[in-house]
C-alpha cells in the first residue's frame, strides 16, 4: 500500500487567514511569519511608513481597502487610524519581485507616523558624507 506524502506544514504566523492560497504561496516571511510592508502616499510617491503583515493582516487589507498591519509588540492586528483618524485608503497593493515585501500605496488622511510626523522618515534624516549623485 503507498502512502500519500504529508502535505507541507503552514508556516506559522500570528493569526489564522482567509487569503487568498495563491498569493499565500508567493510570500517569504520572516521566521515569525511576517513580511514588511511599505506605505506609499499614491499620488506623491511619498513614502509614509514601514509595518509588519502577516496572512491575515494582508488579506484584510486587500478585502477591507484599510491597511491592517500586525503589531509586533502588542501581539495584535491594528487598523491604521482606527484610534488616531490617520486613517490609510488603500489605492493598490503589489509584492516585490522576491514576494518578501508588500507596497501598498494609500491615500493618507493626516500623519503616517505615531509621532505625529506627516511621514516616519521625515525626523531624523541622515547625513551623506561621500559623493551624491545627481
Amino acid at each position: 500500500m503507498s502512502t500519500t506524502p504529508a502535505a507541507p506544514a503552514a508556516p506559522a504566523v500570528p493569526g489564522s487567514t482567509a487569503l487568498d492560497p495563491v498569493i499565500a504561496a508567493r510570500l517569504k516571511r520572516t521566521e515569525d511569519g511576517l513580511v514588511p510592508a511599505v506605505a506609499q502616499q499614491y499620488d506623491t510617491g511619498e513614502v509614509l511608513m514601514l509595518g509588519w503583515m502577516d496572512d491575515e493582516a494582508l488579506h484584510r487589507t486587500l478585502t477591507t481597502g484599510r491597511c491592517t498591519y500586525w503589531s509586533r509588540s502588542r501581539n495584535e492586528y491594528w487598523v491604521k487610524g482606527d484610534t488616531s483618524g490617520h486613517v490609510q485608503q488603500v489605492k493598490s497593493v503589489a509584492l516585490d519581485c522576491d514576494g518578501d515585501t508588500v507596497l501598498v500605496k494609500v491615500d493618507q488622511t493626516g500623519a503616517a507616523c505615531h509621532t505625529g510626523d506627516r511621514t516616519c522618515f521625515d525626523a531624523d534624516v541622515l547625513p551623506i558624507t561621500g559623493p551624491v549623485a545627481r
